[in-house]
């Protein structure tokens, strides 16, 4: 049974803890190594935030011909060469995450890399069930970053089917002509416009009665409306089952005209993540789990039990990397500093739906505000208001506020239309350095006629008292 100073389950966020300060501790890292999720580097870089958004931009240049239809510009697409857009993002990530764990393999003399699936099988101790055979490891620290799953529910047939995860999808050998998305969240919304946009025919089946249900309720809205036009949208559905038909997928629904159907040759399950908390048995190594199945951590990262620190999916509210990432660092400090430990902050946690259009969000939907009891006024900005929103010819997009009406603080922000992640930005500095809206508005120049004065209008139009 080999002892270390410090094991690392996963390879994702968890692989960014070490640096020179950690060259003379005697680590191990543990990846499971068997699936795509579970490639050297984690979700962001294998199957996540990486890769998507390189598939997303692909999907805003194919869209072009659309947009330059209503500016006077005939475009057309000829068409997609699907497996060369495939092969130059994984061709590019893939080196990036065989060379992160060659390098950790090979270039670390102090690191010991075993791949296998991991489970505790006591305090402080873990068995790695590595290609040699199980290997019983010890540590006086541990750093749990194992990170999530997607969901498979429990539908009659869908077993039976082939199914595609966000893990699998973007692996396809060859464009379907259809293609069935289940699920309404940021994953499925950024899908359904990545294959849509590459001439791929997409139903999308919701069981709620808005896409994006969870971003404020203007947003959502406005999002469910586009994406009726775009797609075939079924809401307030349940899949009751699913069969194989010839060269196709049919999903049996219930919705609110009753019994009706679904056929395409592909199927994209997208219907939420689960942390693997359960997979590497975190409950048998005295961690405690919170209601949704996550480890349970403090402010400092540190889990239920004494030289133990979780970060990322496995145990984060949020499942953004940029968490993932702040959480690294501070976990990262605390396993070097334990004399003086520091909190994460989660005050102000942002996150973008780049789908199409894109949506872009922090702090409290009205929504939130209303269910807290928290005071607030709001105002709303259209794109077709500013003078680059007239450039595009955007119709639908907008920004909305929600502020203090005393102190002019922000405690929301919500924009959907082009670059939305982007345009965020100042209003994430904003209520992270505590500046009003009358002095951001006011106490510096905008660049005119930029898309940033979609802010500026939307903070000077706030009735602050």
């Amino acid at each position: 049974m080999r002892h270390f100073d410090l094991v690392i389950i996963g390879s994702g966020s968890g692989n960014s803890i070490l640096d020179d300060r950690f060259a003379d501790w005697n680590v191990a890292i543990v990846e499971k190594g068997i699936g795509p999720n579970d490639a050297y580097g984690g979700t962001c870089l294998n199957v996540g935030c990486i890769p998507t958004k390189m598939f997303v931009h692909t999907a805003d240049v194919a869209d072009a011909p659309e947009a330059g239809a209503g500016l006077g510009v005939d475009l057309e697409r000829h068409g997609v060469r699907w497996r060369e857009v495939r092969d130059r993002i994984f061709g590019r990530i893939d080196p990036i995450s065989e060379g992160g764990r060659r390098y950790r393999a090979e270039g670390s003399p102090n690191v010991t890399l075993l791949t296998g699936e991991a489970a505790f099988t006591d305090v402080k101790q873990l068995t790695v069930q590595t290609a040699d055979g199980p290997q019983t490891i010890t540590a006086d620290r541990f750093v749990v970053a194992a990170g999530g799953r997607p969901v498979i529910p429990e539908i009659p047939g869908l077993d039976q089917v082939e199914v595609h995860t966000s893990d699998t999808v973007m692996r396809l050998d060859e464009l379907p002509r259809r293609m069935i998305i289940m699920g309404t969240g940021f994953i499925g919304a950024e899908f359904a416009h990545v294959f849509s946009s590459l001439g791929v025919e997409v139903t999308m089946i919701g069981r709620s009665g808005k896409v994006l249900r969870a971003e404020d309720a203007d947003v959502a809205a406005r999002f469910t409306e586009i994406a009726a036009r775009r797609w075939d949208l079924r809401l307030n559905r349940k899949v009751v089952s699913a069969e194989k038909t010839g060269d196709a997928i049919r999903l049996n629904l219930e919705g609110p005209d009753g019994a009706e159907s679904v056929e395409a040759e592909k199927l994209l399950v997208a219907v939420g993540r689960t942390p693997n908390a359960d997979l590497i048995d975190a409950a048998t190594g005295g961690l405690e789990l919170t209601d949704e199945g996550k480890i349970a951590v403090d402010d400092t990262q540190r889990a239920s039990v004494e030289g133990v620190w979780a970060l990322g999916d496995i145990s984060s509210d949020h499942e953004l990397k940029h968490v993932a990432n702040h959480e690294t660092r501070v976990v990262q400090h605390n396993i070097l500093h334990p004399e003086d430990p520091i909190s994460s902050d989660h005050r102000f946690v942002p996150h973008a739906v780049f789908s199409g259009p894109q949506i872009a969000a922090v702090g409290l939907t009205e929504q939130q505000a209303q269910q807290r009891g928290v005071e607030y006024v709001t105002s709303t900005q259209d794109y077709a208001g500013i003078a680059y929103g007239w450039a595009m010819e955007d119709t639908t997009g907008f920004a909305k506020l929600l502020a203090d009406p005393n102190t002019g603080l922000l405690i929301g922000a919500h924009i959907i239309g082009p670059q939305a992640p982007t345009l965020l930005q100042p209003i994430i500095q904003a209520m992270h350095f505590g500046l009003d809206a009358r002095s951001m508005a006011r106490g510096q120049y905008w660049i005119h006629p930029a898309m940033p004065e979609l802010l500026e209008n939307a903070l000077l139009n706030l009735p602050l008292n």
